[in-house]
């Protein structure tokens, strides 16, 4: 659990960053219609959580430095009884400010009508314009309500500064805290894993292990998964992101699952594959162990001071070699790295950051550079080799087999922790866990 504090933390960072004459405005996620009055579950705008911890919809965050009354204002629904009796109960304005230590907090309709008082006298807004008009035109008129009274002598801002840079930045440096919860994550997730692989047999549907994962998830306390779970078998391993998860599982097939639990918001991401059978068979496993070897030494790569790029290099290395050994791609290796032979086979990248969303924010490259890896930041670490039957000359022996392991590594001060490593990889110890 991330106490207030922390929050309230993350907001004078920022309140510092934008500077006395800025000011800051978040509004919280929108319900999204599922279909008739239905709507899908809420989840939280994760830049609005990161700062606040507040989890309903029709909310507002402002953040405005050196203001007397208070620098964090909160607008949010009020308390309603009747709403409350179908809905749920509300913070209410008393809950924003005792419970998460909003200076002040007033009713969400009467943001309009205080806003052009708000922004008056500041030189910038900070703010992502374009991801929610509606918001964005309340915003505007806001801005040309002050405009419209400049004789009056109010000043209207002068600029507008996207947030996200800023906010974002902070996002990618996890806090104890942080990694304390997508450590939860990642264990709720290692029982779904090892109950799809001891259930998994030829013979179910991909659904049905979907089914073993979300039950794990749910029982375990992570009500949502991160992200739609990918359960494919057979030649589905060889799509990336599949997630129709509607086909039967023959003996002989692989089986790939990514999935991950999602825990206080945090997202755990892993992949494990596995032979439905619970025996890899002699290409299966040449492949399998290719690709570990190239994980293996990826997580090693991770580091602080090391590019972003040093695992991409090392997979690409060990995976194009492994496949010239295999016999399946032919030629000297600097020139198959060079003309991406590997491309067919291996077509992503080593992984992405981790955090509050699954493909968390954060910059890749600063100053036209890759970035190096600093400790605090959580990424994952997925090579794959995909052999789609339409890849020309093959041998059919290779045919559907795809593979991909996936982990969630911490960087730290000596060099990584990697949160998902007791969820099994090794070919013995998936087959112990197998053994039927």
């Amino acid at each position: 659990m991330i106490k207030m504090s922390e929050y309230a933390k993350r907001r004078k960072e920022l309140i510092q960053t934008i500077g006395p004459t800025g000011i800051a405005i978040l509004p919280a996620a929108p319900e999204v219609p599922r279909n008739g009055d239905a709507v899908y579950p809420y989840r939280q705008n994760s830049d609005f959580y990161y700062l606040t911890g507040f989890e309903e919809p029709e909310a507002v965050v402002i953040l405005a430095p050196k203001r007397k009354e208070g620098e964090y204002l909160l607008f949010n629904r009020v308390r309603d009884r009747d709403r409350e009796i179908w809905d749920g109960p509300r913070a209410g304005q008393e809950g924003a400010v005792n419970d998460f230590l909003a200076d002040q907090a007033f009713p969400i309709s009467e943001l309009e009508s205080m806003l052009p008082e708000l922004l008056a006298g500041r030189e910038s807004i900070h703010y992502s314009l374009g991801l929610n008009k509606h918001f964005d035109k309340l915003l505007l008129n806001a801005v040309n309500n002050i405009r419209a009274r400049i004789r009056s002598g109010l000043q209207a801002p002068i600029a507008f500064i996207d947030i996200a840079p800023s906010l974002h930045e902070m996002r990618l440096f996890k806090s104890a805290a942080e990694i304390a919860v997508m450590q939860k994550a990642v264990d709720i997730t290692e029982k779904a894993h090892l109950r799809a692989m001891e259930v998994c047999e030829p013979g179910m549907y991909e659904y049905q292990l979907e089914a073993e994962l979300m039950y794990a998830f749910i029982r375990n306390g992570a009500r949502f998964p991160a992200y739609n779970p990918i359960v494919g078998a057979g030649r589905n391993t060889c799509i990336l992101h599949y997630v129709n998860n509607n086909q039967k599982i023959a003996d002989g097939d692989m089986v790939l699952i990514d999935a991950g639990a999602e825990y206080q918001n945090y997202a755990a991401d892993v992949t494990r594959t596995f032979p439905a059978n619970g025996r890899f068979s002699a290409e299966q496993r040449a492949i399998y162990e290719l690709v570990l070897d190239a994980q293996m030494a990826a997580i090693k790569a991770v580091k602080p001071g090391a590019a972003w790029t040093a695992p991409q290099n090392v997979i690409v290395k060990i995976i194009t070699q492994g496949l010239i050994d295999l016999g399946i791609l032919k030629g000297n290796l600097d020139d198959l790295i060079e003309k991406q032979a590997y491309f067919p086979f291996y077509m992503h990248r080593s992984g992405h950051w981790l955090g509050l969303d699954v493909h968390d924010v954060g910059c890749y490259r600063v100053n036209k550079k890759w970035r190096p890896f600093e400790p605090g930041m959580v990424l994952t670490v997925e090579p794959g080799i995909y052999i789609s039957a339409d890849i020309p000359g093959v041998p059919k022996r290779w045919h559907n087999i795809g593979v991909r392991i996936e982990d969630n590594v911490v960087v730290t001060e000596k060099g990584r922790d990697v949160l998902s490593q007791r969820i099994p990889k090794t070919v013995a110890d998936i087959e112990a866990v197998m053994k039927k």
